[in-house]
């Protein structure tokens, strides 16, 4: 049965194992070569169906939900993860952001939950765009403000800069409204809408860093062409290509697929942009194949059924 869990979680596990293998490859080789299924080993050696960081940080997201949310709980989830290989595919950390890695060294020496993120503008990679999804289901009843400031909270255990919120802040407002049933241009603008005014009314972010998310929050988004797409490790290039991936594409298969050939930051871009191509076409619409070789799955549909009995959906 299709629920918005399993549909969110299992899109983006499968979109992250589809760019594993070829993270970091330019996008002129996966124009020549490009990704049709799932492949093994390449870049990190992995087998066939091996998820990275992004599902990792994910789960350990997902599964201090269940319990409740509790910051120094997740805090603790991601230190046992990188340290003693917790959530992952395979007993073993093979990929992890510079950002991410010094954040949780700082959080195993005791740093505050929402303070240990770098808040430099060089800390604007998309390691805290990549495992924000499971929050959706725990404050998508919430007043658009707390909603922010539950989003600001959870980015900043690694990413506390400004942009990355605002990130990650986009794209949740972009699910919430897949989540509701709208089409994927009708998400994306009444999201833009609604965020703009909250920005506007707020004083956020400043007129520098609007700016920068002029193409996503103005919409124009919408009628750049595939060559002004970019699947690059930065965080703003990240949250374009899912929201126009998701708009421009037909099928699970070819939103994730289109991510990955993307090039560089296959992995994340795969997931970022599966996890909303999931909640909007149903994991039934994952090709079979793809699931069946996915690491772990018992244990993610464990967790996934853990999550639907929290949150009742």
């Amino acid at each position: 049965m299709s629920t918005p869990i399993k549909n969110a979680l299992l899109g983006l596990a499968v979109g992250d194992a589809l760019g594993v293998p070829v993270e970091f490859q330019s996008r002129d080789i996966l124009e020549k070569y490009p990704v049709t299924n799932m492949r093994e080993f390449g870049t990190h050696g992995q087998p066939a169906g091996t998820w990275s960081d992004d599902s990792s940080l994910t789960f350990c997201l997902a599964e201090t939900l269940v319990k409740g949310y509790d910051l120094q709980d997740l805090a603790n989830r991601f230190v046992n993860w990188r340290y003693h290989a917790y959530w992952t595919a395979h007993g073993k950390v093979f990929d992890v952001g510079n950002a991410t890695n010094t954040a949780i060294y700082y959080l195993s020496q005791g740093a505050p939950p929402t303070t240990a993120g770098g808040n430099d503008e060089d800390c604007n990679g998309n390691g805290s765009l990549m495992r924000i999804l499971p929050l959706l289901f725990y404050i998508k009843d919430l007043d658009i403000h707390d909603r922010y400031c539950h989003v600001r909270d959870v980015s900043s255990l690694t990413h506390r800069h400004i942009r990355s919120i605002a990130c990650c802040f986009i794209y949740l407002e972009v699910a919430l409204h897949i989540l509701k049933g709208e089409p994927p241009v009708d998400a994306y603008l009444n999201a833009i809408n609604e965020v703009n005014k909250y920005f506007k009314e707020n004083n956020l972010p400043d007129e520098k860093e609007q700016d920068i998310l002029a193409t996503t929050l103005s919409g124009s988004l919408l009628d750049k062409p595939i060559s002004e797409i970019h699947g690059t490790g930065y965080v703003v290039r990240t949250l374009e290509a899912a929201i126009w991936i998701l708009i421009h594409t037909n099928t699970y298969a070819e939103a994730v697929l289109t991510a990955v050939n993307l090039g560089n930051d296959t992995d994340t871009t795969a997931a970022v942009a599966g996890g909303l191509a999931g909640m909007h076409y149903g994991w039934e619409e994952i090709p079979a194949e793809w699931l069946n070789i996915l690491a772990g799955k018992d244990r993610i549909e464990e967790l996934i059924a853990n999550l639907q009995v929290k949150f009742n959906i």
